[in-house]
């Protein structure tokens, strides 16, 4: 026999092997067919297996939109990483932001206060950026990379071997049906011997699926350790912007008050009507208590000590730099240079922020 004529035969029982397959599946779905079921160990498996595969993938791609919004990018770093080649450096939005406030602070003029808080927020947001980089290159390596090596590397396997199992239960019921149908005693025997190899070929799929599928556990395990590398990455990029923007509040808060004119002042909001008007009657009422008139403040600023001030009306803090005021409570308040004239330094317990002093009456 030559290798043409073996390869014809083996054409041909490949077809006999995927029609009779062919049949048994479509019977089993009409219900003319019994079917093998697996035990429900193995189902749970399997089921455990399709489960991680489906968050693992969406998680993946959520964490690629977090960390690079852009499609486009995204699409092209896919392109790049298919033809095994370094996607190109590209300048990310900090550091273009960054790099725009730079220019405009440097055209402005380093020397006038827009144009020197510019530049340092410029810095700032280059700095940002670098961080920003650090956590795209750390997050891909540490925890990108091992959910896609799932997917595309021990899940791939599992989905093969789980279409062979597919097969050889197909291929284990075909026999059974065979065996049902078969009335000669040569025919039965021949279909005895087929009963039996396909049910050792099916037992053996069956276990080889089972201890791959018996590693997802360990999979779990893995990418705990790859999700608590990210969490770690995060925390550091975090931690970092919260310092850089600590350092900048820091650098623009050193400004001299005189930096803030040509109506750029911060202003102190001032209560409504019907708040004065409760807040004068019941200060008519009330001794020993001196009201925050603009000589009052001047000796207060003048002072480097502290003194007690009582809250007239309620306030909401506008941002973190800011503390929130209940009407009556009595809080501790101190100038700090540099600091708006319609402004002291409030501090209630650990609490501490800019408060407007219209809203204040110092006591004795």
């Amino acid at each position: 026999m030559n290798i043409m004529d073996f390869n014809v035969k083996k054409l041909a029982a490949d077809a006999g092997t995927f029609l009779s397959r062919a049949v048994q599946f479509t019977e089993e779905k009409l219900g003319q067919a019994e079917k093998t079921e697996l035990d429900a160990h193995l189902e749970n498996l399997l089921s455990k297996a399709e489960c991680t595969k489906i968050w693992t993938e969406k998680i993946m791609k959520q964490t690629e939109v977090l960390l690079q919004p852009n499609p486009n990018a995204r699409i092209e770093e896919f392109v790049y990483e298919k033809l095994d080649r370094k996607a190109p450096s590209r300048i990310n939005n900090p550091e273009l932001l960054g790099q725009y406030m730079i220019d405009a602070g440097t055209e402005f003029g380093p020397g006038t206060a827009y144009g020197n808080a510019l530049i340092k927020c410029g810095e700032t947001q280059k700095r940002i950026g670098t961080a920003d980089r650090e956590l795209i290159q750390t997050s891909a390596l540490n925890f990108l990379t091992p959910l896609r090596n799932f997917i595309e590397g021990d899940y791939k396997t599992i989905a093969k071997e789980r279409k062979l199992l597919q097969n050889k239960r197909l291929d284990l019921d075909a026999a059974k049906t065979r065996l049902k149908k078969a009335k000669a005693a040569e025919t039965r025997a021949s279909s005895e011997q087929e009963l039996r190899i396909t049910q050792s070929e099916f037992d053996r799929q069956a276990e080889i699926t089972r201890l791959l599928l018996e590693g997802i556990s360990s999979t779990h395990a893995h990418h705990l350790r790859c999700l608590n590398d990210f969490v770690e990455a995060q925390m550091t990029y975090y931690a970092q912007c919260y310092q850089y923007m600590l350092d900048l509040q820091k650098q623009l808060g050193s400004f001299p008050s005189s930096y803030c004119n040509n109506n750029q002042t911060s202003v102190a909001p001032v209560p409504s009507a019907s708040s004065n008007v409760i807040g004068s009657s019941a200060l008519s009422s009330t001794s020993g208590l001196v009201i925050a008139s603009p000589t009052n403040l001047i000796d207060l600023k003048e002072c480097s000590g502290s003194r007690k001030a009582r809250v007239l009306y309620d306030y909401d803090a506008a941002n973190s730099s800011e503390l929130s005021l209940l009407a009556d409570e009595v809080i501790t308040v101190f100038s700090v240079i540099g600091m708006d004239s319609d402004w002291l330094m409030g501090e209630r317990g650990n609490q501490k922020g800019r408060v407007p002093i219209t809203y204040l009456e110092l006591l004795n």
